[in-house]
């Protein structure tokens, strides 16, 4: 089985589709896919369909939606079995995978059963874990690589188009919240890579998304000191001074008001003076640009 969440949903048992255009369905076989390969208790399910409160005959709803999921199965099953889908290109009926099997009935609740396949979540999650792992042992580059190919794994928002639930919201706050972390630890990386000018676009852009998101800025306003930008990087603390005002009065942290001083010191500094004799059309005066202090190495 083949599971898509990091966007729309996309759920394909040996390459047939089994999601199903209905809300209900699709929303009940979201949840299974956020938990599978393992059991999904009756109340959780019906919490996520019926979020008020479940109405009369419920559970035979539920039930219904279920047989309608294992109808798709089956034919997905079917078509592989028809096509030799199942013995070339991974589990299928052949290995006595059934609907009901796929997906089980199990300890008062249900369970989608992957059979082993990929799911872009795990993927995700092993793919950060060995860039976190990377950045603590001090191989930036490595680091990046994963840590960027964790990000690419994104398609879009989590479960888009799909009605959500409190257990579907609680899980998309989750995935959301893990990715702003990666993207914050794989900036850090391509910083600490030297690559400052080359990020100044991204930040711009990221910025532009997340407009109160402190430690984004804060990159932003090293990328673009340390390209020469000290002017630039001190109207992007202004922005979000402004952001963080509109939502709900805050003030920047004692973090990026260092920063921002640093900035100011670096603007009001003198420059060095360089002898006329050195300032031919081929040589240029070095340009020095300080550390600034809790800033990214």
């Amino acid at each position: 089985m083949d599971v898509r969440i990091l966007g729309g949903l996309s759920v394909r048992e040996n390459g047939v589709s089994i999601t199903p255009t209905a809300a209900a369905p699709r929303q009940l076989l979201a949840l299974l896919a956020a938990c599978a390969d393992q059991v999904v208790p009756v109340s959780v399910l019906m919490e996520e369909l019926w979020p008020s409160g479940a109405p009369r005959g419920a559970r035979a709803e539920l039930h219904s939606h279920i047989v309608g999921l294992r109808s798709l199965i089956a034919a997905a099953l079917n078509d592989a079995r028809g096509s030799g889908r199942g013995t070339e290109d991974g589990p299928g009926a052949a290995d006595g995978r059934t609907a009901e099997t796929v997906l089980a009935a199990q300890s008062g609740g249900y369970r989608l059963d992957t059979g082993g396949g990929s799911h872009d979540v795990w993927q995700f999650e092993r793919a950060a874990g060995a860039g976190y792992r990377a950045m603590e042992a001090g191989d930036l580059a490595r680091a990046a690589l994963r840590l960027g190919e964790a990000l690419a794994l994104w398609r879009g928002e989590p479960y888009a188009g799909v009605d959500a639930g409190p257990g579907l919201r609680a899980e998309t706050e989750r995935l959301e919240a893990s990715r702003l972390s990666v993207l914050d630890q794989w900036v850090e990386a391509q910083l600490g890579l030297g690559r400052h000018a080359e990020m100044v676009p991204e930040l711009a852009v990221l910025v532009a998304r997340h407009p109160v998101n402190e430690s984004l800025h804060a990159q932003f306003m090293v990328a673009l000191l340390r390209s020469g930008r000290t002017d630039d990087a001190v109207e992007v603390y202004h922005r979000l001074c402004a952001a963080l005002g509109a939502d709900g009065g805050r003030e920047p942290s004692a973090r990026l008001r260092r920063l921002h001083r640093s900035l100011l010191t670096v603007r009001e500094a003198p420059r060095p003076r360089v002898p006329a004799q050195a300032q031919g059309s081929w040589l240029r005066p070095l340009r020095l640009v300080p550390v600034v202090a809790g800033a990214p190495a």
